[in-house]
């Protein structure tokens, strides 16, 4: 397979649209180019020429007259559009390489999520119609960072020197989009899986607590959405051989919690720490009040009674 995009300065848009079609397609060959025979000879054309036709693999929103857009109003650009047609594909095939089968159903929903969380905004930088994060450590901005600079050029010594120094640096910037794209699909069939084990898991003083026998489960958002009882998480951390006591976020991306830790334990750590509660093994207490560490299970369980009747 032949994957061809524009030469010249790349951004995010363009990676990472190459990116998932070389996951869907490996070994397919990279041309960078504007030859208008050059791109109606590749399998896939990438932001390039004129041309919206997933069936012919044709991916390009720069024509006169091009009105394609989500259903939330966010107009696509390449990676939409690549992400689009084969979104679910290559969720499933990551999920695959890594021993974990999927149904179409499920795969659909992480690459519905992944666009909703990262896709679309890379879309949404490279039209104009906002930046991805404030200052310049978006992802769109981190990837467009990988071309060359003008000093860069001027010591290539060359047009030629200089485009494969910028086919160097794309293929670096692919291989970062890529690891970020398989992460941000095995983070969240981890989630799927989690589901299960954390409706299941233990109920303590009359639901107000939920233990979970292990911190590396993603557990916020089952608790927050079907458990209003639990006021706090206790979860064992295997890597760190402690268990660790969690209130639970009252909305997403929210410090704000159904309860608090009590106020005066905040960030107190060992010796203090275990005056304030009068628990030995106490560790530590963070100053914002969300979370807290003891050694022992009875010792994080009277700290989490202690929190409850505060």
């Amino acid at each position: 397979m032949i994957i061809a995009t524009h030469s010249g300065k790349f951004h995010a848009d363009d990676v990472w649209a190459a990116a998932v079609l070389n996951l869907m397609f490996p070994g397919s060959e990279l041309v960078r180019t504007r030859d208008p025979a050059t791109i109606a000879r590749a399998d896939f054309a990438v932001d390039v020429g004129g041309v919206w036709d997933a069936e012919k693999g044709r991916f390009d929103h720069h024509q006169k007259g091009f009105q394609g857009a989500r259903a939330s109003g966010v107009v696509y650009a390449s990676a939409g559009l690549v992400w689009k047609e084969y979104g679910p594909r290559c969720v499933s095939l990551v999920a695959e390489q890594a021993g974990h089968a999927l149904s179409l159903a499920q795969a659909t929903e992480i690459a519905n999520a992944i666009d909703a969380d990262l896709v679309q905004y890379l879309d949404m930088s490279d039209t104009g119609a906002a930046r991805s994060a404030p200052g310049s450590y978006g992802l769109s901005a981190i990837i467009s960072g990988f071309n060359p600079s003008w000093l860069d050029e001027q010591a290539a010594g060359g047009a030629e020197a200089a485009d494969a120094l910028r086919m160097t640096r794309f293929r670096r910037a692919m291989e970062i989009a890529t690891d970020i794209l398989r992460n941000g699909v095995l983070y969240r069939v981890g989630a799927l899986q989690a589901v299960q084990q954390v409706r299941q898991s233990q109920r303590l003083d009359d639901g107000r607590l939920l233990f979970l026998e292990n911190s590396a489960l993603p557990w916020a958002s089952i608790v927050r959405n079907e458990m209003p009882q639990v006021l706090f998480v206790i979860s064992h951390s295997v890597a760190e051989q402690r268990y660790m006591l969690h209130t639970v976020p009252s909305a997403p991306e929210s410090f704000e919690a159904r309860k608090d830790l009590p106020q005066h334990w905040a960030g107190l750590q060992g010796e203090q720490l275990a005056a304030a509660t009068g628990v030995p093994d106490a560790v530590f207490c963070h100053n914002n009040l969300f979370i807290a560490a003891c050694k022992s299970w009875d010792g994080v369980l009277d700290m989490a009674r202690q929190a409850i009747d505060a």
